[in-house]
């Protein structure tokens, strides 16, 4: 725990640098029926010992997903995370540093974040990419403004098939700017009705966003759609799992404008849900267009390498009505992760990890086809997650494996009733083991994990 030094003559100093005589004094503006009137109704004081000793007793009781057989998925996965990312963010260098406002003074800063740019450009195969966006669902919020401005129109096509957390976000944003969200509905395979899509690009639309794969882990025909969108006049948003990139095609290769993520997979902890981290790639005509910042490398008078930011069009920085976004929070710390994991794994790494993902995810779909009472409805176009029906006992089952310490996937029913109720999204990432995935089968088989 956190030792606070001040004595009673510090506290008495600064109280009469701000000009009162007592606490009760300080306090006396905020109304009295807030103010609590004696003494709070408190245990007894503990010794730091007992106390120390009571929290660990308290924490013991907690059960951390990492600790589970985790099969959650949906944007925020459990995957294993190299030492080399603690041991460079654990860096005072890094860890105390913040915006890097002085470049001559901020290099080792803005390298980081430099490199971290190229990966993300390299690994969505996009002209560019930026920094310090807060996290996937406001990063795909930004592009949807960004797209909105690019385009003047104030009306956007997403998935049916997307998490309703990065939904809410998207209405929350568009609800200031007036922007029209409609829903493109899923066919039988999971996937964007390609047909509806085509009828509701009918009318001016400003961009249609892709996510690939989609919130049921389906794998889209991005060539097709891409070409049905720009044909329309309209942007690509591709909203992307940085780790699906090492196997499946990059958004730079079906030509989408604007590519968008959520980059927790890449080196950080689920921290129950945050801090997070957002990504942004896009082409190079649009890079003035872009929030958060960009790092670029120049050189100096004496011709020697240097890092600077550029391009910062934001509103502390020129005319508030001229600002791309309000983002101003370096989300530094977090970019330095991505790019300490995905230097560290290198692209044999990063593939392999993507690799078993896969065919992890693809044992345990086989093994649940043979199971009666299990349902797969979308077939085996997925990367690392898909949908599965119990009808009739998903309570049932996921309590059981709840007891058997496995979280057995999100549950659909109530915000995708077009799934027929009793299906949940079940993901396999790369520490998930045979036995896990044996006693995962066991557990919905009815057989208690034996």
């Amino acid at each position: 725990m956190s030792y606070i030094q001040n004595t009673d003559r510090d506290r008495q100093e600064m109280l009469d640098a701000i000009g009162v005589s007592s606490i009760d004094e300080l306090l006396a503006p905020v109304a009295p029926e807030l103010r609590v009137d004696g003494s709070l109704d408190l245990p007894s004081g503990m010794s730091e010992a007992e106390i120390s000793s009571h929290f660990r007793t308290m924490a013991a009781r907690n059960n951390p997903a990492s600790a589970e057989a985790s099969f959650l998925g949906g944007g925020i996965y459990d995957r294993f995370i190299p030492a080399t990312v603690r041991y460079v963010l654990s860096r005072s260098e890094f860890y105390t540093s913040y915006t890097p406002y002085q470049a001559e003074v901020s290099q080792g800063t803005l390298q980081s974040i430099y490199e971290y740019q190229t990966m993300i450009a390299r690994l969505t195969a996009m002209d560019a990419a930026n920094a310090s966006m807060y996290d996937g669902a406001t990063s795909l919020a930004e592009a949807m403004l960004m797209a909105c401005t690019i385009k003047r129109v104030d009306r956007i096509l997403v998935p049916g098939a997307m998490s309703g957390r990065v939904r809410r976000v998207l209405e929350s944003y568009a609800s200031g700017h007036s922007i029209s969200i409609e829903n493109i509905p899923w066919n039988s395979e999971g996937m964007l009705d390609l047909e509806k899509m085509s009828e509701m690009l009918a009318e001016k639309t400003a961009a249609v966003i892709l996510a690939q794969p989609n919130y049921f882990g389906m794998i889209e025909d991005a060539e097709k759609i891409s070409a049905m969108v720009h044909e329309k006049g309209a942007l690509l948003v591709a909203l992307v799992d940085p780790v699906s990139l090492a196997l499946i095609t990059p958004p730079g290769e079906y030509d989408a404008d604007i590519v968008v993520g959520e980059g927790q997979s890449l080196g950080i902890a689920q921290n129950f849900g945050g801090p997070l981290l957002g990504f942004m790639a896009t082409k190079k005509k649009y890079i003035r267009k872009c929030p958060g910042r960009l790092i670029s490398a120049t050189k100096d008078i004496d011709g020697k390498r240097g890092y600077v930011m550029t391009l910062q069009t934001r509103e502390q920085h020129i005319r508030r009505e001229k600002a791309t976004s309000n983002i101003c929070t370096n989300e530094g710390l977090c970019a330095l992760s991505a790019a300490v994991y995905l230097s560290t794994l290198g692209e044999e790494g990063f593939r392999g990890v993507a690799e078993q993902s896969a065919a992890g995810s693809h044992t345990l779909y086989n093994m649940l086809r043979e199971i009666d009472g299990v349902e797969l409805p979308f077939g085996e176009n997925f990367f690392q997650e898909f949908v599965v029906r119990v009808p009739g006992r998903l309570k049932e089952f996921m309590k059981a494996a709840r007891e058997q310490g496995i979280l057995a996937g999100i549950d659909l029913s109530e915000n995708y009733p077009g799934l027929g109720g009793d299906a949940i999204l079940v993901a396999v990432t790369e520490r998930r083991t045979r036995a896990e995935l044996e006693k995962y089968c066991s557990v919905v088989a009815g057989k208690g994990g034996k």
